[in-house]
């Protein structure tokens, strides 16, 4: 499976479920299944590298106004989230997290930003393809600490100055 690949997955995933990130979830699910296990090892792969480079300080920043206070395991369940949104919205985060007040146009705090499930999809799918756990995916390990220059997410005023127009969005 090719990068063009991963994203048509997730894109037909999402669009299928309407934007419902837990219904995206199932689907993925339900689609990888129908892969052979080289197939869903190589999403597992495109997935978990996408989600690693997106462990940014500054990603977290913009969680953090578009979410509320965001802890470890909240900001790893917005990545996936994220990386289901389709590689305009994950790309165009990366390249300029502020963006993310325009690239989301209908976002609901209530239902979006959040999907655990969508991080597991892969997992899930091997193991009801082969009925073992995934294996060691041979990717270098994600950094200890977010890459970037460190933000205060409890500094109000930081943040809004680094995200101006999240903050006028979301905040202001």
């Amino acid at each position: 499976m090719d990068e063009t690949e991963f994203w048509e997955l997730v894109d037909s995933a999402r669009d299928a479920a309407e934007g419902d990130p837990e219904d995206q979830s199932d689907l993925l699910v339900d689609r990888l299944s129908q892969l052979d296990p080289d197939a869903v090892l190589d999403f597992a792969r495109h997935f978990e590298a996408r989600s690693n480079r997106a462990y940014r300080w500054d990603l977290w920043g913009a969680a953090q106004l578009l979410l509320g206070d965001v802890g470890d395991d909240a900001f790893d369940a917005f990545r996936y989230w994220l990386i289901g949104q389709g590689r305009e919205v994950f790309e165009g985060a990366l390249h300029e997290p502020d963006d993310l007040a325009e690239l989301l146009e209908g976002f609901d705090e209530q239902v979006d930003g959040d999907c655990e499930d969508l991080g597991f999809a892969a997992d899930e799918a091997y193991e009801q393809l082969t009925g073992a756990v995934l294996p060691d995916l041979g990717l270098p390990a994600r950094s200890a600490e977010p890459v970037g220059a460190v933000l205060d997410l409890t500094d109000e005023g930081a943040l809004a100055e680094r995200f101006p127009r999240l903050w006028e969005r979301f905040r202001g």
